[in-house]
């Protein structure tokens, strides 16, 4: 069983929580239903989420996506697997004590690490635990492997947040294990040969690129916008 955070997320990144009326909270909900439709065409469960580099607003899509999801009623798991700059735990307020590392490692059940959240019932947070000397091993292991199997029969959606692809070979590794991947960019700041390179490098291992989320389009009324079509 999840156990329930005994504090209150305030967050004001979680838009789609403390607002879900607003034109960006609309934006999120329209990228929810693409990723819908191809997960019904597809049989896929686990969208992982990656970027070409750090700070362009990953972790928040990936956060509000899956906050999207659940207030549609579907159960949840939110998988925080950057094990380098892990963020989940505060983003939602829970604990960080323990998580995916000390799953993997066997130190302890899956389900005494997952987290329950007070902004939504049907959404799970498996944080990422203490950070290893050793994430690629982890994320590359069979343990793994087998973590993203019994999720996937456990829970309707299961989004992986991932470390920015062109930094470590995490993304790569990750993007083999699920059955889908989502890049994020940022306008002004993430460069076309980047993009570009981040695809190529997720191509090289086969990955099933499902699409790119461009984050701070300059709009007066919208934040975001969806781009289909990256295959």
């Amino acid at each position: 069983m999840a156990k329930r955070s005994k504090q209150i997320n305030t967050n004001r990144e979680l838009i789609t929580s403390v607002n879900p009326k607003s034109p960006i909270s609309e934006q999120y909900r329209t990228i929810r239903t693409n990723i819908e439709f191809m997960m019904s065409d597809r049989n896929l469960k686990a969208i992982m989420i990656t970027s070409p580099e750090a700070e362009v607003g990953k972790s928040t899509t990936i956060s509000n996506l899956a906050v999207t999801f659940a207030q549609q009623g579907k159960k949840v798991l939110l998988i925080d697997a950057d094990l380098r700059k892990p963020s989940a735990y505060i983003t939602f307020h829970v604990e960080n004590r323990v998580g995916l590392t000390n799953v993997l490692t066997r130190q302890v059940d899956i389900n005494s690490a997952l987290q329950g959240t007070r902004i939504n019932e049907n959404l799970t947070i498996l944080t990422s635990g203490p950070i290893p000397p050793n994430p690629s091993e982890l994320l590359g292991s069979e343990a793994f492997r087998l973590l993203i199997e019994n999720v996937s029969r456990s829970f309707d959606v299961v989004l992986v947040d991932a470390p920015p692809i062109l930094a470590v070979t995490d993304a790569q590794i990750l993007s083999r294990i699920t059955d889908g991947v989502m890049l994020v960019a940022r306008a002004n700041q993430t460069k076309k040969e980047e993009l570009v390179k981040a695809k190529k490098l997720l191509d090289q291992v086969q990955a099933n690129v499902l699409g790119v989320v461009l984050h701070g389009v300059d709009s007066k009324e919208n934040a975001y916008y969806y781009y289909y079509g990256a295959e």
